[in-house]
């Protein structure tokens, strides 16, 4: 099974995917929405939300394994980046640990 947005081929050189690394790379993939819905999760807590969090799969919508895989932030308005800053530094005062 391929996993849309996951290409069958690595990058140039690097030959291609077997069905274990298939496994693989749609775990990263799956462990990185995970990430990002937890994100969206803890923003919206906070009363956040970024419209344009998500899984960055990279140029064309295909990852490949040699890429990191990315969050994309994206863009917010002036009041979703201030009551950010709010809430970072409020944290931060606190000294949560990581």
């Amino acid at each position: 099974m391929v996993t849309p947005g996951l290409n069958s081929q690595a990058a140039p050189g690097v030959g291609t995917i077997t069905p274990a690394g298939r496994d693989e790379a749609t775990d990263e993939i799956e462990d990185a929405e995970a990430a990002c819905d937890d994100l969206e999760d803890a923003l919206g807590a906070l009363g956040l939300t970024l419209p344009s969090l998500e899984v960055d799969l990279g140029p064309g919508g295909e990852w490949r394994p040699a890429s990191p895989l990315l969050i994309e932030l994206g863009r917010c308005n002036v009041a979703t980046a201030r009551a950010l800053t709010t809430a970072l530094r409020s944290i931060a005062a606190v000294g949560v640990e990581r």
